[in-house]
């Protein structure tokens, strides 16, 4: 039997899907459009450390943000909310060393195909775990957009198979398992402590993995922008909304929307004139948009 309060619940919550999956489709825009920009800082200084400086800055920027509702929920809720996003933050920042490790000894083009393959194993690794078979929507929607990122990426993929290639599949196995688990912990927990929990784990993580990669900076201002810009918009902000808007969303949608980075790194790599506009990647780029339309359209049948 349903309650007045859940109905309630479940009027004030439906549109909020809307709203969530537009929410995601900006934090894929962010972490498209700063692709150029953490490219053109890494050259200066050492991945490891530029993302320790940029998990700590974002993390003042959280604590900061949400000392308020921290106060106001108390400990106890705070503190689920920080374990549970410190078991997404060590998937998190797995799939980014073992992404920027594998771009070691593999070329842009592959890492970003093989680490878009999370897009698939998101539904497949969620099935597994929740005994629950995603929609056919979202299984049409996922095999049409990952079409178009073969296309997307095609003009620098090989057959060739090397070490980089297998660290990237650990990458995009992790970023598969962080979206599950965030999406978890998101809809249970306080999603801002949920937040804050992922980006502090991620920070103290890169900082011990300084042991292994020392420091190595040339500062400059072009460095000092992308760690800034990084941190407090492609981690601090990008991750508080991710975290909102898997609250109202699953984790297949979230990977499916995350399709259009590429797409809006692409972009911006073409209005910098980095990269030419070529026939493959306009089709792999209307695929992926088709892909995630199919989703929130759901034509009649396919729910």
């Amino acid at each position: 039997m349903t309650t007045s309060s859940e109905v309630s619940r479940g009027a004030i919550e439906a549109p909020s899907r809307w709203r969530a999956d537009a929410t995601l489709g900006v934090v894929a825009l962010i972490w498209g459009t700063t692709f150029v920009v953490v490219k053109s800082s890494l050259l200066q200084i050492s991945a490891v450390y530029f993302l320790t400086l940029r998990f700590w800055i974002a993390a003042g920027c959280m604590a900061v943000l949400f000392a308020r509702p921290f106060r106001l929920a108390g400990r106890k809720p705070v503190l689920a909310g920080l374990k549970g996003g410190a078991i997404a933050g060590i998937f998190l920042w797995s799939g980014y060393i073992l992404q920027t490790f594998g771009l070691k000894y593999t070329s842009a083009g592959k890492s970003g195909f093989i680490t878009g393959l999370y897009i698939v194993l998101v539904p497949l690794v969620g099935a597994a775990i929740y005994r629950k078979r995603p929609h056919l929507s979202e299984v049409v929607g996922i095999l049409v957009a990952t079409t178009g990122l073969v296309l997307l990426t095609i003009p620098s993929l090989t057959l060739r198979f090397n070490v980089g290639d297998l660290l990237t599949l650990g990458c995009a196995v992790a970023f598969a398992f962080h979206l599950l688990i965030l999406g978890h912990y998101s809809q249970r927990e306080r999603y801002e402590a949920v937040a804050l929990g992922q980006i502090l784990c991620a920070a103290l993580l890169s900082t011990a993995a300084l042991l292994w990669e020392p420091a190595c900076v040339t500062w400059s201002p072009n460095v000092v922008f992308g760690i800034v810009l990084t941190g407090v918009f492609a981690t601090a902000l990008a991750f508080w909304l991710q975290t909102w808007g898997q609250r109202y969303t699953s984790a297949t949608r979230t990977a499916l929307i995350f399709a259009l980075e590429p797409v809006f790194a692409l972009a911006t790599a073409v209005a910098f004139g980095d990269e030419p506009v070529t026939k493959p990647g306009l089709a792999g780029a209307a695929l992926i948009l088709a892909g995630i339309l199919v989703v929130e359209l759901k034509p009649i049948g396919w729910r």
